[in-house]
């Protein structure tokens, strides 16, 4: 019995053994690929092309700018901000450290170059300027950073500071992951003047007396299509990159975090992005203004029925020979509509999926102005609907 007793202990050791040696190896798949995390999104819809511990915890060095550009973008769309406004330099935005464009005390510039200089240069000094000016703290802007990725859904992100340098003795770090990266870069490229920064390989600054070289130039100008987005680095957080790419009319964005040097950082993104354009296929599945289910009664309309149509363009990128493994799903909760109704009001939508991931959704919306009826109008359609 005894001996029985040795044998199920070694077979259960032996069991156990395998399970952590199999944990240690998923564990160490992203590690082995040269990053610590990594993701592919196709930018239109936010379809999930490859990911690889997406949601892993990372730190995310200079990316955090991206939100900071974005906050600052968002700003501007709202009319609070204008590119032109004059920014002063504050002495702790002077003493930043780290890559700068070496603001001096007093110093002004528009908010539009300095949105630049923290675009292509990873400037800290500009990233500080320019959250002070807006929220009259870097504390007070770091709040708004947080407010905006918890809207955004950005759940495995917390921001502690607007320029991503490694924390001194006693403050916190910035932490994230590479989905909430790549949602936060899907974010930014609504705003089109993100790209004209991030897609130069050079521009200046101080009136053509400083030169601002982009940190992610050697993507820029060895991938064709790469127009953005940031880089980040510091010795705790590794290589990160937030890359976006576009041929034709598809746009991917790839985000690798945590590697070991530049070199495993961009071949990481190329092979995001080489696995996107070859593996992968472009399908029309909607199309804007397209009906998309049956006819609706128009409850005391002129007309007795109306049609709703999708309110945009839906193209996705799926596997090669996968075309039969997509499906749609027509939610539309009301059994009439009420006239009178604009053009364009949403009385449902699609569900597009891809075997079982839900991959976007879509508005359904009426496709012309609908007018209410006369009283014979009226009766003519009861009359109708109930012989019908």
């Amino acid at each position: 019995m005894q001996m029985q007793g040795k044998s199920f202990r070694r077979a259960v050791g032996g069991m156990l053994l395998v399970v952590f040696c199999l944990m240690r190896s998923g564990a160490m798949a992203a590690e082995d690929s040269g990053y610590k995390a990594a993701i592919l999104l196709e930018a239109q819809t936010g379809q999930v092309l490859f990911e690889d511990n997406a949601h892993g915890k990372v730190i995310p060095a200079s990316l955090v700018k991206m939100m900071v550009m974005l906050i600052v973008l968002e700003q501007i769309d709202a009319g609070r901000l204008s590119l032109t406004d004059m920014v002063t330099t504050s002495t702790w935005a002077s003493k930043i450290g780290g890559s700068q464009v070496f603001l001096s005390e007093g110093e002004q510039f528009p908010l539009g170059e300095l949105l630049k200089a923290i675009a292509m240069h990873s400037a800290n000094d500009a990233a500080t300027a320019v959250a002070e000016h807006v929220a009259g703290s870097t504390d007070a802007f770091v709040e708004m950073m947080n407010a905006r990725a918890k809207e955004l859904g950005l759940n495995d992100t917390t921001f502690v500071n607007v320029h991503g340098l490694p924390p001194a003795k006693g403050q916190k770090e910035n932490y994230t992951s590479a989905y909430d990266m790549a949602t936060l870069g899907r974010e930014l490229l609504k705003h089109p003047k993100v790209l004209e920064w991030t897609g130069a390989v050079e521009d200046t600054f101080r009136d053509g007396k400083f030169v601002l070289t982009n940190t992610n130039r050697d993507l820029i100008l060895k991938y064709p299509g790469v127009d953005g987005l940031k880089t980040g680095f510091h010795s705790g957080a590794g290589f990160n990159v937030c890359a976006t790419v576009q041929r034709d009319d598809v746009r991917l964005i790839a985000v690798v975090m945590g590697s070991n040097d530049k070199a495993d950082r961009y071949k990481g993104v190329v092979a995001l992005f080489n696995k996107g354009f070859t593996q992968f296929e472009k399908v029309q599945v909607l199309r804007k203004g397209f009906t998309v289910g049956d006819p609706l009664i128009i409850s005391k309309g002129k007309d007795r029925t109306a049609t709703l149509v999708a309110s945009n363009n839906v193209t996705l990128l799926i596997p090669k020979g996968k075309k039969d493994a997509i499906r749609q799903e027509v939610n539309i909760p009301i059994p009439r509509i009420p006239a009178p109704v604009a053009k364009g009001v949403r009385f449902g939508e699609v569900v597009i999926y891809l075997d079982d991931q839900e991959i976007t959704r879509v508005d359904l919306v009426t496709d012309r102005d609908i007018e209410r009826g006369n009283i014979f109008d009226q009766m003519k359609w009861w009359v109708v609907n109930k012989i019908s």
